[in-house]
């Protein structure tokens, strides 16, 4: 009998996550109610939370990112007693590496059927849905505040893009830097392009409903994840055309970074501790992702939002789609280009 190496960090793990909370004093009882509540912003941000199921949520991830990186060092440290001779042991690829496997993508996707290209995406779009349903149900019937159900969200939900990057699934928002690489690489055309993404967008809308109807029959859009879904649809559909095109361009510019990141790591943890940050991140700011509405304005509308399906095309739904596309078009495939590939080419205009 042996034990596996990574064995005592998982012990260790385990163990902080579940006794450091048990350490924290009495807190007092909350109410399920939204409006009687106050954001804590400035305690949560120096460290300290009032809800231990908070510090648990927190302690867990803290632990969970020291046993990944405790397994990369093993693993990591045993190649390289190994010796220097067999296939490359590095766990990240260089940036150049990573873009020439962006390109290859593009051409992949260029010649993929339509029906494969579809199916990804709705299982793409079921990955997202799921992840939001997820974290409208955990953070939603929290403690009932602000700054605690956002920091529940942004930590639950890249599980997202993780599923659908490392099972081959689709979104309108990755692809829409992959096949813009692929044109400046003279890979792809116009024409792929706007096959791929209209293809995989629809795909997106699918799976998201399919995720969004399942919860409905299932009755989960009720309690806590009410509220929060209907407070989130209705902050989503307040700004103006301008402010939430530009939420959609930052939020894409991180997704697909979260997307060059991924494509780096070599292995599952660097991938996971690639996608986790960069998608929390713009889920903390407050940016907009179209195929996370695709999932979230329809569970807003299911639970009782004041607004109507035309509302949260025009609203958020259109100009988020506008400013995710111009993010990985532009920001993204173009800046990548200039740096890694042919547009940065003194010799080839």
């Amino acid at each position: 009998f042996k034990l596996h190496p990574a064995f005592p960090l998982h012990v260790l793990a385990m163990s902080v996550a579940f006794v450091a909370p048990q350490a924290t004093v009495a807190k007092p009882d909350v109410r399920n109610d939204f409006s009687r509540f106050q954001s804590r912003g400035p305690a949560f941000v120096s460290g300290y939370s009032d809800d231990p199921s908070v510090n648990q949520a927190l302690t867990s991830m803290a632990a969970m990112f020291v046993v990944a990186g405790g397994v990369r060092w093993r693993e990591r440290r045993s190649a390289l007693r190994a010796g220097p001779s067999g296939p490359s042991t590095a766990v990240v690829g260089s940036p150049q590496e990573t873009y020439q496997e962006l390109v290859d993508k593009s051409e992949y996707l260029r010649d993929q059927h339509w029906t494969k290209t579809f199916h990804a995406a709705f299982m793409g779009g079921a990955y997202v849905g799921m992840a939001g349903l997820l974290s409208l149900v955990i953070g939603g019937n929290m403690a009932s505040q602000f700054i605690t159900q956002k920091a529940v969200f942004a930590a639950l939900f890249p599980i997202n893009l993780l599923l659908v990057l490392t099972t081959g699934g689709q979104l309108f928002t990755g692809n829409s830097a992959t096949m813009a690489i692929g044109i400046y690489e003279k890979k792809c055309t116009t024409k792929d392009l706007i096959r791929n993404w209209s293809i995989a967008y629809i795909g997106n809308i699918c799976g998201c409903l399919l995720i969004d109807a399942v919860a409905r029959y299932t009755g989960m859009f009720t309690g806590g994840a009410q509220e929060m879904a209907v407070h989130t649809v209705m902050k989503k559909c307040s700004a103006t055309f301008g402010q939430t095109v530009v939420k959609g361009i930052m939020c894409n510019w991180l997704v697909c970074m979260a997307v060059w990141l991924c494509t780096m790591a070599k292995d599952l943890s660097g991938k996971m501790v690639g996608v986790w940050f960069p998608i929390s991140m713009f889920i903390a700011i407050g940016f907009e992702h179209s195929v996370a509405n695709m999932f979230i304005l329809p569970a807003g509308l299911f639970s009782g939002a004041p607004l109507s399906w035309g509302d949260i095309l025009v609203k958020n739904l259109i100009p988020v789609t506008i400013g995710n596309a111009i993010a990985g078009a532009f920001v993204v495939g173009a800046g990548m280009s200039f740096s890694f590939g042919r547009l940065g080419k003194k010799d080839d205009k």
